[in-house]
């Protein structure tokens, strides 16, 4: 399946990661949402980053290979690689972006963001077991 996912991440207490050629990042406690896009496997994509032990190619594997951070819940949509920016615009809107995270290969300000909470991003994405 192709299409835009959504990670829900829970950070259970602040840490300092150093994320590749970002540098040291300091992540609150808090609720965290990451787009990503797959445009082969979803599946097979989310399924990587739910493994803590991995070659870190991502930002995002750097964050989710640390202890106090967990992937709560996945939502996917099948989109096109272009809608990957316009859910992380959307949830802009509604969060607070950790600059330049995850958008390396686009013009975002940031693909993660830190959320007071998730419920209105189920109106928009299916659920995906986890």
């Amino acid at each position: 399946m192709r299409g835009v996912y959504l990670l829900i991440i829970s950070i259970v207490k602040p840490v300092q990661i150093q994320v590749g050629a970002l540098g040291n990042i300091f992540f609150e406690k808090g609720i965290y949402a990451y787009v990503g896009s797959a445009q082969n496997s979803v599946e097979k994509r989310v399924e990587r980053h739910l493994k803590k032990v991995k070659r870190k190619f991502w930002h995002i594997d750097y964050l989710l290979e640390n202890e106090n951070v967990k992937i709560l819940q996945v939502f996917y949509k099948v989109a096109e690689k272009s809608d990957e920016c316009k859910l992380a615009e959307e949830i802009g809107k509604k969060g607070t972006a950790i600059i330049n995270f995850g958008s390396s290969d686009c013009n975002c300000k940031s693909h993660l963001f830190q959320l007071n909470n998730y419920q209105s991003l189920r109106e928009s994405m299916h659920p995906m077991k986890v």
